[in-house]
């Protein structure tokens, strides 16, 4: 019998890794971001974005991280697994995060970035017109996941709250 070894590939704060089954993908520090994973469960492959903030226009700088926006991580997450060889037809998402952490006594919608996140990140997949499977997003706790490629699964881990899959 052959050993099969996973590897957990670890993706940072704004930060974009891809995965081949056996091996999965986490992220931790899920407060208002979004961690959004795209994938072609009949290939078994799949990428992985912890997207920090909506929209690159609000960077100052040319030279930004684009792995930090959803208008700019989506497409990069997108195209590289059709580089990879991921059917476009077959592409299909999962999403957890986008969590008000902080308490305002405000209507003005500019401090709620978890809730924008989660916005700009389906607005994305809508354009590309890849269907959201499953989504625990929103509330006030932070969260990890892992993506298990072998099955689809996205194992949501919340903060006093314990684990889920969906």
């Amino acid at each position: 019998m052959e050993i099969i070894e996973k590897k957990v590939i670890r993706v940072g704060i704004a930060d974009l890794k891809f995965a081949k089954d056996p091996d999965n993908l986490r992220t931790s520090g899920l407060g208002s971001c979004v961690g959004v994973v795209v994938y072609d469960l009949g290939k078994k492959i799949a990428g992985m974005a912890h997207v920090m903030l909506p929209d690159s226009s609000l960077s100052k700088s040319t030279d930004f991280n684009q792995h930090k926006y959803a208008d700019t991580s989506i497409p990069l997450l997108v195209d590289q697994l059709l580089a990879c060889g991921a059917r476009k037809f077959a592409l299909k998402a999962k999403l957890a995060g986008g969590a008000q952490m902080f308490s305002f006594n405000s209507n003005n919608d500019t401090l709620r970035i978890g809730k924008r996140n989660e916005e700009a990140v389906k607005q994305q997949l809508q354009q590309y017109g890849i269907p959201i499977m499953a989504e625990d997003v929103g509330g006030n706790k932070g969260r990890t996941i892992e993506f298990v490629l072998e099955t689809g699964m996205l194992k949501i881990r919340t903060v006093n709250l314990g684990e889920t899959e969906i």
